[in-house]
């Protein structure tokens, strides 16, 4: 059985990581999503039990993904789930540049840890959970960039309305 993990912030999940989740479902036999609480973003949103709950409702559908919470280095991660594959999603190609340093750095400190790039489709290829805080942030609909239960933790955690 060959299982990849995708790590990641996730605040919150977007229709195109659902999409990079989806995509790499189909390719292995098992997928880990590892939650992170990531030291270098400043103050989540979304605490990580909820940003597991979120991603737990968005991939009910898809039996061979799992999501977990974790901290410390992504490749020890990986490792504790018997695999040997990072799975990480582009957008743009400052996203290369900066995922490939990570891959590199990865590779240096766990050579049998192998990171697998997966293009954003392109109807994702602008969005972000940034861009989804900020709009969600001033009331603008968000129904295009996530997914539904989404929405509704983010127009509860804000005490918003109208964000579908």
């Amino acid at each position: 059985m060959v299982t990849a993990v995708y790590p990641g912030s996730f605040d919150p999940v977007t229709n195109g990581h659902f999409d990079i989740i989806k995509r790499a479902s189909m390719m292995f036999d098992e997928v880990v999503i590892g939650v992170l609480n990531n030291s270098e973003k400043k103050s989540p949103l979304f605490s990580m039990e909820e940003r597991v709950i979120m991603l737990r409702d968005a991939t009910a559908g898809l039996p061979n993904v799992k999501v977990e919470c974790f901290d410390g280095l992504v490749v020890d991660f990986v490792r504790s789930k018997d695999s040997h594959i990072i799975i990480r999603g582009l957008r743009t190609m400052s996203d290369f540049d900066s995922e490939t340093s990570m891959a590199q750095s990865n590779r240096l400190v766990a050579p049998d840890v192998d990171t697998l790039f997966l293009s954003t489709s392109v109807e994702y290829s602008y969005l972000s959970s940034s861009m989804v805080k900020e709009y969600a942030r001033y009331g603008a609909p968000v129904k295009d960039f996530v997914p539904e239960n989404v929405a509704l933790m983010l127009e509860k955690k804000l005490h918003l309305t109208n964000l579908n």
